[in-house]
């Protein structure tokens, strides 16, 4: 993982500064930035990144509405900075592409927690680095790394998620929650477990976080995301994704 490609987007010098010395500190040597929104959208289209750090707060178009335009080109992880600290600004940051939210001021060693924690999960399907002892299991319990439910199939080794024979786009976390779930099929989690085995920061638990990614990988897998019958809630207990699920109906 210290050979991931990480891009800062931050106008503020002294922060690119003090995040790239830390990241030095860890052993991470390829840390690029961008000072606009512009500029990182160019930087993601010549470059290829693991990472991605933005600044919600940019000279001109915001991280925000600059966030699709580097979906476009990138699944990396991107984590969103902001001194913004409402529900609302981070579902927003949640909603347009992010997978993470941290605010101003932070402490340097939680970001790169945060930033460890995301590239292990992002990086390990893809090449098959440290942690992938814990092999994946088809549906028919044969060793393997596709996990099909008849409508959709994820592919742990690809990192790809099919749905009715088309590839559909994945955010990192998004891919991850959902590579989880497959994993234990109708096993029921609290958000709090979702949370601490996915992103790996248990006492940073955020119910909004867990509750916005399962709404996107509902969008993606099901016939109906209002009425899901493959990643369903039990009130009050958590959620489980249904190995075979009985008709099209559904509560969220």
């Amino acid at each position: 993982m210290k050979d991931a490609a990480i891009l800062l987007v931050d106008d503020e010098q002294a922060i690119i500064e003090l995040i790239q010395t830390v990241l030095h500190k860890e052993g991470y040597t390829r840390v690029h930035s961008a000072g606009t929104g512009e500029e990182a959208i160019a930087a993601c289209r010549s470059h290829t990144y693991d990472l991605i750090v933005l600044d919600v707060m940019l000279p001109g178009r915001s991280g925000i509405e600059i966030c699709p335009f580097l979906r476009e080109t990138t699944n990396a992880p991107i984590l969103f900075l902001s001194a913004r600290v409402s529900d609302f600004d981070k579902l927003t940051g949640f909603a347009v592409g992010g997978d993470d939210y941290i605010t101003k001021p932070f402490n340097p060693l939680e970001l790169v927690a945060r930033i460890r924690s995301q590239l292990r999960r992002y990086l390990e399907p893809l090449r098959g680095v440290e942690g992938t002892a814990d092999k994946a299991y088809e549906m028919n319990g044969e060793p393997g790394s596709i996990y099909d439910f008849g409508r959709f199939q994820v592919d742990a080794e690809a990192g790809e998620l099919k749905v009715e024979g088309e590839t559909v786009p994945c955010p990192a976390l998004v891919f991850q929650l959902l590579l989880f779930l497959c994993r234990h099929p109708n096993r029921l989690f609290t958000k709090s477990e979702l949370y601490e085995e996915v992103w790996g920061v248990g006492a940073l638990s955020d119910d909004n976080t867990v509750m916005v990614h399962i709404h996107r990988i509902r969008e993606r897998i099901e016939y109906e995301p209002a009425h899901p019958v493959f990643l369903i809630n039990v009130r009050g207990m958590g959620y489980k994704l249904v190995q075979q699920p009985q008709g099209r109906s559904g509560r969220i």
